[in-house]
């Protein structure tokens, strides 16, 4: 008989504090993430002899678009009241309340995803790509910075679970009132779990099974309907994230999760039936084809 009994959680979000200046574990993670997907997508890139500057290019951008649909998307799906006032807007941009700095708090996934996917498509075009096949080299390193964070929610006693009786079940003392002396779903943990199993998965299909021949939409077709079917599921375990959400019979996370996954299903199908559609791309030498004017 399973007989782990509750686990009281006691971890103090800051990792480090240096008088003024506090380092907090999400913080932490978060650039742990971004450098792990970074070094993966070097060796992606090394495999397919795609030189490293551009490489450099693409990591940089896609993590200000990643930035900046997290932020975003949270206020447009769940605070869109914030839009309607320069106090609100600004908060976004730089979240001071009565003169303290209370950090970035709101952040939504689905907003990441749209941002990166539009700024993906664009990257594309410029360098004469085709689409799916960066969007699957992407897909691959994506899932270990997004585990990554949800550790970093963990670390911070947020986005937490539904009150529980099953063994495994946190008391997340810092949560704040009415989450401090409750047992709960560690969803957070679910989440990641899901998150870096995926990850491990798609680096041994790339670099093991399909040795850089990638049909098609296959990757992101599976991180599409993978992580995001795993939200859809995960939600009904997790304590709502705001009060219009009370009373839902589906949360807004998982009715944004829909249409995502059912995308994703589209392109993993297509990757099978089409799974002779391996693309490929040659790398061209930009400073040599630019017109020089005199």
């Amino acid at each position: 008989m399973f007989t782990l009994n509750y686990i009281t959680w006691t971890v103090n979000p800051v990792a480090i504090s240096l008088g003024p200046i506090e380092v907090r574990w999400y913080g932490l993670l978060l650039a742990f993430g971004f450098f792990f997907s970074y070094l993966t997508l070097s060796k992606i890139f090394k495999t397919e002899g795609i030189s490293q500057q551009l490489c450099d290019k693409l990591s940089i951008w896609t993590i200000i678009w990643t930035i900046i649909g997290l932020r975003l998307g949270h206020f447009l799906f769940y605070e869109p009241e914030y839009f309607t006032s320069l106090k609100g807007i600004s908060e976004i941009i730089l979240p001071i309340q009565d003169g303290q700095f209370v950090g970035y708090q709101g952040l939504a996934s689905h907003g990441a995803v749209i941002a990166i996917t539009l700024f993906l498509c664009y990257f594309a075009w410029k360098y004469k790509m085709n689409a799916l096949w960066l969007c699957d080299r992407l897909a691959i390193v994506i899932p270990i910075a997004a585990g990554m964070v949800r550790i970093g929610n963990l670390m911070n006693h947020e986005i937490v679970g539904s009150i529980t009786t099953v063994p495994w079940a946190f008391d997340f003392t810092l949560g704040g009132p009415g989450i401090a002396g409750t047992f709960r779903h560690p969803a957070q943990l679910y989440e990641a779990s899901v998150y870096l199993l995926l990850y491990l998965c798609f680096v041994i299909y790339y670099f093991k099974i399909a040795k850089g021949k990638v049909p098609a939409g296959r990757t992101v077709g599976l991180i599409f309907f993978v992580i995001f079917t795993a939200r859809f599921i995960i939600e009904f375990f997790k304590e709502v994230q705001v009060s219009k959400e009370v009373g839902m019979t589906l949360d807004i996370g998982q009715i944004l999760s829909i249409p995502i996954l059912l995308a994703g299903l589209v392109l993993l199908i297509y990757s099978i039936v089409k799974r002779d559609n391996i693309p490929v791309y040659k790398e061209i030498n930009w400073q040599k084809n630019k017109t020089v004017k005199k």
